[in-house]
């Protein structure tokens, strides 16, 4: 257990770590799948093209729902050589629509916990996708002000983090990076020297997900939000 006696920077996630994201991503995907109804592949094989698509995209298109939509129109495009006509791209919108609208809501005990986390250590926030997109989540989350300051980033790499730190004028050793991802969240914090806590997801993104060294003694897994309070 860690000491909380000394005040600490915790840097937190956002999507699928204070609130639920990539669940509404996921319901649209296996829509799409039903109303693709390709006649030779499979909604496992269409889904690999798609993973492919998006893997390919982040760098040029970012996060975010309409990133998302522009990678679902090239799915089409991919397996039906041509570009959807305007019927199409008009059902695909509707199918996105509870992901573009959709309410942000806190996972349980999240509030709480940052309420009393706030008043020991200091809370930022760092998450990556469109700035307009997050900017609207945060404010609808309710949850700002218990941050010294926001980042919304295009991607989460070890130069990211470096910047961060460095522009904030962190100490590695007494900073924490907390999330549910470990390609974004828990594997860059580590390269820069900070410490990371994992706190798993079933609903976590596919091509979130990557191998954590289980003999690296500066990740703690913790098995829900509200467990933070006992190490921090």
């Amino acid at each position: 257990m860690h000491s909380t006696a000394a005040r600490q920077t915790l840097i937190f996630d956002a999507d699928d770590t204070l609130w639920g994201s990539n669940a509404y991503f996921e319901a649209v995907i296996a829509d799409f799948l039903d109303w693709l109804a390709h006649p030779e592949l499979s909604h496992a094989e269409i889904r690999a093209v798609l993973d492919d698509i998006e893997r390919a995209n982040a760098v040029t298109n970012g996060y975010g729902s309409q990133a998302f939509l522009l990678n679902l129109a090239e799915c089409f495009r991919t397996l039906n050589s041509r570009p959807l006509d305007a019927a199409e791209q008009r059902q695909i919108n509707e199918l996105a629509v509870d992901l573009i609208e959709h309410r942000v809501q806190l996972f349980d005990g999240v509030a709480d916990t940052l309420e009393v986390l706030a008043g020991r250590h200091d809370l930022k926030l760092m998450t990556k996708g469109h700035p307009d997109e997050q900017t609207r989540k945060i404010a609808a989350s309710g949850l700002g002000t218990m941050f010294s300051s926001i980042h919304i980033v295009p991607e989460k790499n070890p130069d990211v983090y470096a910047g961060i730190v460095a522009a904030q004028g962190l100490s590695p050793s007494s900073s924490w990076m907390i999330g549910n991802s470990p390609r974004s969240d828990i594997l860059p914090a580590r390269a820069v020297g900070l410490g990371a806590v994992y706190i798993p997801s079933s609903d976590t993104w596919v091509l979130e997900q990557a191998e954590l060294d289980p003999d690296d003694h500066g990740v703690l897994t913790l098995g829900s939000f509200p467990d933070l309070l006992r190490h921090f």
